[in-house]
């Protein structure tokens, strides 16, 4: 379980990342590279007890790699709806905003990476008279 987090808002700066249905309000402050999470249901969690697979957590810190800031910020991030890999990645585009308020000539670099564009793929709705989005429903002659 994680402490409760003090955001001063003199020194936190925020962003916002979306991915899917995955919604992240992203607050990053100087610190020593500790990541916290609230949880919808309003839990606090440390980064590597809600994320518990490595891979999410190396692209949750892409943004601070790619631009050398590794480990000279804490992160402290909310985030609700859809799955925990694109609650990542919406914490992701929200570290690259926030880093973008931080210092603004980082935007070179986190536009070549892809980190400023929001990827817009969301699941296709499913059609009447179907099974689903593109599946169909057997065809049966009698």
């Amino acid at each position: 379980m994680a402490e409760i987090v003090k955001i001063d808002p003199k020194v936190a700066k925020y962003g916002t990342g979306r991915r899917k249905e995955a919604v992240a309000r992203v607050w990053i402050f100087p610190g020593e590279g500790k990541l916290y999470v609230k949880s919808a249901s309003g839990k606090e969690w440390e980064g590597r007890e809600y994320f518990e697979r490595d891979i999410l957590i190396e692209k949750i810190n892409r943004p601070f790699a790619i631009t050398d800031l590794l480990g000279k910020f804490d992160v402290y991030a909310t985030v609700k709806g859809s799955g925990k890999p694109a609650q990542a990645e919406a914490i992701m585009y929200g570290i690259a905003k926030a880093l973008l308020q931080h210092n603004p000539e980082l935007r070179p670099t986190l536009k070549s990476a892809g980190l400023l564009t929001r990827d817009a793929r969301i699941k296709e709705r499913k059609k009447y008279a179907q099974m689903g989005a593109r599946a169909k429903y057997r065809w049966s002659k009698r």
